[in-house]
C-alpha cells in the first residue's frame, strides 16, 4: 500500500497551525514535490518549507528530518522549536 503524502502534509499543516506562533502560508499539494510552507507569525525571515517523502518522513527544505508520518504532531512540534514558536 502506498503512502498518501498529500494527506500526511495536510495533517502536518493542521498540527503546525495549532502552534500559537506559527502560520501556515501555503499548502501546495498539486505540485511536485508537494509541500507546506510555514512561518513564525512574528518574523518574516523565520520560514520553512516541508515536504513528505514516499517513506513518510517530513523533511525541511535544507534536509533536516523532522519526524515521520507515524507521529505527525511531534514532527510539527520540532518545526515549531526550530522556528522559535511557543508550544501548542
Amino acid at each position: 500500500m502506498m503512502l498518501d503524502t498529500a494527506l500526511c502534509l495536510e495533517r502536518f499543516a493542521w498540527y503546525a497551525g495549532r502552534h500559537a506562533d506559527l502560520s501556515v502560508q501555503s499548502l501546495a499539494l498539486a505540485c511536485e514535490p508537494a509541500y507546506v510552507a510555514v512561518r513564525n507569525r512574528f518574523s518574516s525571515t523565520l520560514t520553512e518549507t516541508v515536504t513528505c517523502s514516499d517513506e513518510g518522513v517530513f523533511v525541511t527544505s535544507w534536509g533536516y528530518r523532522l519526524g515521520s508520518s507515524d507521529d505527525v504532531e511531534s514532527a510539527a512540534a520540532r518545526l515549531a522549536f526550530l522556528l522559535a514558536a511557543l508550544p501548542a
